[in-house]
């Protein structure tokens, strides 16, 4: 069996398909969207978290799976939002800035009117937009008391990492820091031709290459499922992708 993880906007469903691809049973669960101020959007890691592994598991036990049954997971995944968490002890450090979120609207202006647009554009192949992950990342450095510290401290000593939220599931997964080439494409800070994050962009938002996780190809490999976090199953993540890309791929194109 395989289990689809697709973490969206406004919920999460899980569904498990046969050996055939054909879906045995599904699973669905919606989270609460936080809007502290106007312009504002902000998701509860630690819920989704909670509904993605609970979700999981109502699905597997109502498709009859047991311990060896699970042959992979995919994940696919609201693309631009940016969560921050301890590498060591896995727990969030604020709420999931989520892509609908403007408060980095300032800093791309300001990136605009200093002529960086170019420069972005030709490596990313996006817009200096607050829709996308860098300037959400940089806005939680320098506004969150102590995360800035938390980023810049030596390398060996992260106390802070930033991932999509493909990246914060596969974390509580496998405990291994990953995302894919299709979420790393939307933060502005990865250069799509050279395949890698781009240093001249780091600097501008002034995020440290650390805090980044390691960007696989979509079809991974990537790493396997920790021992009891879905119960006796145990199981690579097999493909991530962010989910405007995979719906492109779920239509045939």
């Amino acid at each position: 069996m395989i289990l689809a993880i697709d973490q969206g906007t406004t919920g999460t469903t899980c569904v498990v398909y046969d050996d055939r691809g054909q879906p045995l049973c599904s699973a669905y669960r919606e989270h609460r969207q936080h809007f502290p101020r106007p312009g504002w959007v902000e998701h509860d890691m630690r819920e989704i978290w909670e509904a993605v592994r609970e979700l999981s598991l109502e699905a597997l036990g109502q498709a009859g799976a047991v311990a060896g049954d699970l042959a992979g997971i995919g994940i696919t995944n609201q693309r631009e939002t940016v969560c921050a968490w301890e590498p060591e002890s896995g727990e969030a450090l604020h709420r999931a800035i989520v892509w609908q979120d403007r408060r980095g609207a300032e800093l791309c202006e300001r990136l605009r009117e200093e002529g960086h647009e170019a420069l972005i554009r030709e490596r990313t192949g996006l817009v200096a937009d607050p829709y996308f992950s860098a300037s959400k990342m940089s806005w939680l450095l320098e506004n969150v008391p102590d995360l800035g510290a938390r980023a810049h401290a030596r390398a060996g000593a992260r106390a802070l990492v930033f991932g999509t939220m493909d990246s914060w599931l596969m974390y509580k997964l496998t405990g291994e820091h990953l995302t894919d080439a299709t979420n790393a494409s939307r933060t502005l800070l990865y250069d799509i031709n050279a395949g890698d994050w781009d240093e001249e962009l780091l600097d501008l938002f002034g995020i440290p290459r650390e805090c980044l996780p390691e960007v696989r190809p979509s079809t991974g490999p990537f790493a396997e499922c920790l021992p009891g976090v879905l119960g006796a199953h145990r199981a690579p993540v097999a493909g991530v992708a962010g989910d405007q890309q995979a719906a492109l791929v779920g239509q045939g194109c």
